[in-house]
């Protein structure tokens, strides 16, 4: 049975208490600790701790301890973070030694030589840590498919059997842009992404139809670096038919396909279709020309940013032990470097993939996607009254070390950002005393809050309470992200516009309508 003492007894028992049982013997602290755990009631781990622990006399060991990261290097972290668009902090640690002078070569980014050298120096445990806080902010039963001559003739490719291809052996699919109804008609997206590499193409297409899967096929052979020598399709009746077999066939390319209902598979193209497809157009429905066009136009940029800046992992061994499984991973890389580090690659591909990336400007490839995306918004959301507004480069780039307070960004995203909170609901206790504080910052600018505190109770006796801590540092963090700004300086440059998109079955599609006089009101709006 414990005993009740208040709190003042149980201080003034652990400080009776406190020397006696640092210098007693092993047999006496045993008999110390019952008799505190039976006066106190506390835990008995708690109660060595508080036996044993530093004399309060003596000055905190954490109070004068110094920060490695300083609030300017989270800063230039959220500016980086924002600029290779929100990926994680082991994908951002390995693109930073190409990222950074990037972004000063173009003119977007201007480092202190010391905040430089602590970002590269940075690990991506701590990358996670320091962006932690902004971060935040029944089945059906299965159809049987009707089985076709061209399916027993397409033979089955699991995904154990593909045995590290060489570039130009692509998986293929498609996506739908039909919102929340399959109803009606939408647009299509055809997507390919190399295996070895993970280079992906994405081809709007106006319908879902063999033919123009082929057309779609003629164009992501144009834009993607390396032969195409083989894909590897789904069930998809617009994939098994003899028009898409045929044309393998004079085209010397494989042609194997999934087993039914096994998306595993299909690996590497049901990854990238929800994060390249699914993550910058979202969910909305898209129908006619005019939206065709803008995904056209979207597609045309994200290639580009994600192929040649958007570093992703690839699997390296995957062991089973009992019921764990135990998955090793290459080094994060973006799917240029691993074509221009691959042997196969002829060497006038990579000096082309290399002349290209010299000319790119990753963040003036980021504000276009985004303009994009204000397109396809508006398209998606019927208010075609107004286009959508077009923002500067200037002002997109001075708004990324912010743009992490407003949630989500993209214009194509589900959910819309709550506003943050921009008031106060209680009067600032330390107003009238901020003008002593802000030099004391200066002399030492990395000083705690609970220094500061303390001395602002030495000055101004009965005051300011222990409870005003947290209050304290909340104002110095304001202050150092402000103080930080003032090392990160960004300017812009602009970026010539991508060449004219392709809508693959435009000509077909405006030719029906003609015929049809059956318009979409879409189609005949300039909001692209």
């Amino acid at each position: 049975m414990s005993t009740h003492i208040s709190k003042h007894a149980k201080q003034e028992l652990l400080e009776a208490l406190h020397n006696r049982y640092r210098n007693a013997s092993r047999i006496n602290k045993t008999r110390i600790l019952d008799e505190f755990v039976v006066l106190v009631g506390c835990h008995r781990k708690h109660a060595i701790r508080l036996l044993t622990g530093v004399d309060p006399i003596r000055p905190d060991a954490h109070a004068t301890s110094r920060q490695i990261y300083s609030e300017a290097v989270r800063e230039t972290l959220v500016v980086l973070w924002e600029a290779a668009d929100r990926i994680c902090g082991k994908r951002l640690k390995a693109i930073l030694p190409t990222r950074i002078p990037t972004m000063e070569q173009h003119g977007h980014l201007r480092l202190d030589p010391t905040v430089r050298d602590l970002v590269l120096a940075v690990s991506p445990a701590t990358i996670d840590r320091l962006l932690a806080p902004i971060r935040g902010t029944a089945g059906r039963r299965r159809k049987r498919k009707r089985v076709t001559e061209s399916s027993r003739q397409i033979p089955i490719r699991t995904f154990a059997d593909w045995n590290e291809p060489g570039p130009g052996f692509l998986e293929v699919d498609f996506v739908a842009h039909c919102g929340d109804s399959l109803q009606g008609t939408f647009l299509w997206s055809l997507v390919a992404t190399d295996v070895c590499s993970g280079w992906t193409e994405a081809v709007p297409l106006v319908a879902r139809e063999q033919s123009l899967v082929v057309e779609g096929l003629q164009v992501v052979r144009h834009q993607l670096p390396v032969p195409i020598r083989g894909i590897d399709t789904d069930n998809d009746s617009a994939f098994m038919n003899e028009v898409l077999r045929t044309h393998c066939q004079q085209e010397k390319i494989e042609f194997p396909r999934s087993r039914a209902y096994q998306k595993n598979d299909q690996a590497w193209i049901e990854q990238k279709n929800g994060s390249i497809v699914r993550r910058f157009v979202g969910y909305g429905r898209f129908s006619g020309l005019v939206a065709g066009q803008c995904l056209a136009r979207l597609y045309r940029v994200v290639r580009l940013y994600v192929n040649y800046f958007q570093p992703s992992f690839k699997l390296r061994s995957k062991v089973r032990e009992g019921a764990k499984v135990k998955k090793q991973y290459y080094p994060p890389a973006t799917p240029c470097e691993r074509l221009l580090a691959h042997p196969a690659v002829a060497p006038d591909v990579k000096e082309a993939l290399r002349a290209e990336l010299a000319e790119l400007d990753p963040l003036a490839l980021l504000h276009q996607i985004r303009e994009a995306q204000s397109a396809l918004a508006a398209l998606s959301s019927g208010d075609l009254g107004h286009g959508p507004e077009r923002e500067s480069l200037d002002a997109f780039l001075a708004k990324l070390p912010e743009l992490w307070r407003g949630g989500e960004v993209r214009p194509t995203h589900r959910g819309a950002p709550a506003s943050p909170r921009t008031w106060r609901t209680r009067k600032d206790p330390f107003e009238a005393v901020w003008s002593e504080i802000l030099p004391w910052l200066e002399q030492d600018p990395e000083s705690t809050a609970k220094t500061l505190l303390e001395r602002l109770q030495r000055e101004h006796p009965g005051q300011y309470g222990d409870g005003q801590l947290r209050t304290l540092q909340r104002r110095i963090r304001g202050w150092r992200q402000v103080m930080a700004k003032s090392l990160v300086h960004m300017c812009l440059d602009g970026q010539a516009s991508p060449a004219e998109p392709v809508v693959v079955g435009a000509e077909r599609a405006v030719a029906s309508d003609e015929g049809d006089r059956r318009d979409d009101r879409s189609d005949s709006h300039p909001a692209c």
